[in-house]
């Protein structure tokens, strides 16, 4: 496993990372990190249920590096069980978080500017991003939906979101 670090040198001073909560889907595990690395971000963090690229004991897993096409292998990631660790992590990082869900709160992602380090947490297709890490949140960001169904698919998301935090 590579650590999520900070950038140095001739690459960007800020870190926008990826955090996937419970996202159980190898196929869009994959994508995002491909889409990550596209996009610039620094790093993913893997949570709670969310499937890693290289499993407990030591193997790849292949839905993820079928969609991945080599970037879970150049993008770093950090594992955590429990969302209080990664939150905990956060601080003491003191990274923003914004995370991506239907809430309340939420405004929509294109008026969100986060100064500084971030992280975007992403959650499951089903049950969204948990109350705790909602709870947690410098800023909970949405996209606007047009059509009659409620969300996008986690990865497409993730897309739109990275590009315009790391281009906008």
């Amino acid at each position: 496993m590579k650590k999520v670090e900070k950038q140095t040198g001739n690459q960007a001073e800020r870190r926008v990372c990826v955090a996937l909560e419970d996202v159980r889907s190898a196929h869009n595990v994959g994508s995002i990190f491909r889409t990550a690395d596209g996009a610039g971000a620094c790093g993913l963090y893997l949570i709670g249920t969310t499937p890693a690229p290289i499993d407990r004991f030591g193997r790849a897993q292949p839905d993820i590096a079928k969609t991945a096409l080599g970037a879970e292998k150049i993008l770093p990631w950090t594992y955590f069980e429990k969302t209080d660790a990664f939150l905990a992590h956060c601080r003491a990082e003191e990274l923003k978080i914004v995370v991506a869900e239907q809430d309340e709160r939420a405004v929509d992602y294109r008026g969100v500017a986060c100064e500084g380090d971030c992280v975007v947490v992403f959650g499951n297709e089903v049950g969204g991003v948990p109350r705790e890490a909602r709870d947690a949140a410098d800023y909970i960001i949405s996209i606007p939906m047009r059509g009659k169904k409620e969300s996008l698919n986690v990865s497409v998301a993730a897309g739109i979101v990275l590009y315009q935090m790391l281009d906008g």
